[in-house]
């Protein structure tokens, strides 16, 4: 009795499925070969549980869409619930969690892994007041992610605490090069990096933990380019201050995959510098920015006019340091956006 190559496909994976094993299939002319299915079972193997803090900022938003369009579970960790709820609305993130301060511990209880964003923005005017608050908001919310981790069983304790800081842990330069090995600055910023990244520390030692040094952060609708783009266009479109400072930057895609593939592969681990691999002097950013949105690069824009803006804030941009992501390409990270002229083109064209 002849038998057809569909008869043998189908009694191969009946068989072979119960089994619990990859189907070995026949062609009629007897040619052997194995097709690897994948399952629900995999998919759900797969599905990591991550709570967030720092959400609804620049970086977690996009952050948080990438979770869920991928399917795993995302709890995000908030201290305003109603404002999470708009920028998460349920009918387009059914299944996300919207936890307030109250709900952490029990959100983090049981989660995979932890991604800790939360800070008060440093691009604003500073004054005593708000130079305590950008630090202390790290540290309070970092503090409390690393207590609940730490509180809970072996068993539902995460596996990973992603935790941000900041490129400013390394100073102002505009000659040194840094890489994950070279020691902090003596600036503010720095003092806020370091014991934000101190507290990082405390979190249990079975927890692998993960420091991103973020550098400035360029994406549509937020982040430093929003603020210096109309200023930009005001002046004519030339350099920000002398021009010279450098600029360490990463597209927003490539932060937010840096984040989750620290979530994801067990090699991400310690300090990791979260930068594009080719950082550029101020002059030649705007140079670039002035060709991608037409306008001419000739009268430079006073460190007055970005310090109306940004207050004592402006000397991210004012002074700037050239970070190189030397762990991340060690690893292997695939950067999306190399160098800031395709970053650019991507965000403003």
């Amino acid at each position: 009795m002849g038998i057809s190559g569909a008869t043998v496909l189908t009694w191969s994976h009946n068989i072979s499925s119960s089994l619990g094993l990859a189907p070995r299939f026949s062609t009629p002319e007897g040619r052997r070969f194995k097709v690897w299915c994948s399952s629900d079972e995999t998919q759900k193997e797969n599905r990591m549980i991550i709570s967030v803090t720092g959400a609804t900022g620049f970086i977690g938003k996009r952050l948080v869409e990438r979770l869920h369009a991928e399917n795993h579970r995302v709890h995000v960790l908030t201290r305003s619930k109603s404002k999470a709820e708009q920028i998460f609305p349920a009918k387009d993130f059914p299944g996300i969690k919207i936890a307030d301060e109250s709900e952490w511990k029990e959100c983090i209880h049981g989660s995979t892994g932890v991604v800790n964003l939360a800070g008060m923005p440093i691009s604003t005017r500073w004054s005593s007041e708000i130079k305590k608050e950008i630090k202390e908001s790290r540290i309070r919310v970092t503090s409390k992610v690393v207590e609940c981790i730490n509180s809970a069983p072996d068993d539902i304790r995460p596996k990973v605490l992603v935790s941000a800081t900041a490129v400013g842990y390394y100073g102002t330069s505009e000659t040194k090069v840094f890489d994950e090995q070279s020691p902090s600055g003596k600036d503010y910023l720095a003092e806020v990096c370091r014991e934000w990244e101190s507290t990082a520390h405390k979190v249990n030692g079975d927890v692998r933990l993960a420091l991103i040094r973020i550098g400035v952060v360029l994406g549509k609708d937020g982040g430093a380019l929003a603020k210096m783009v109309p200023l930009f266009m005001v002046f004519a479109g030339g350099p920000l201050g002398s021009g010279k400072q450098w600029f360490s930057w990463i597209h927003l895609d490539d932060i937010v995959n840096l984040v989750y593939e620290a979530l994801s592969n067990p090699s991400y681990k310690g300090v990791i510098n979260g930068t594009a691999p080719n950082p550029v002097r101020l002059a030649e950013l705007c140079e670039q920015l002035g060709n991608v949105v037409g306008r001419p690069s000739w009268l430079p824009v006073p460190d007055f006019a970005l310090k109306a803006v940004l207050g004592e804030g402006a000397s991210v941009v004012l002074e700037g340091q050239k970070v190189l992501p030397a762990k991340a390409k060690e690893l292997g990270f695939p950067f999306k956006y190399r160098y800031v002229k395709d970053a650019l083109k991507a965000i403003l064209s």
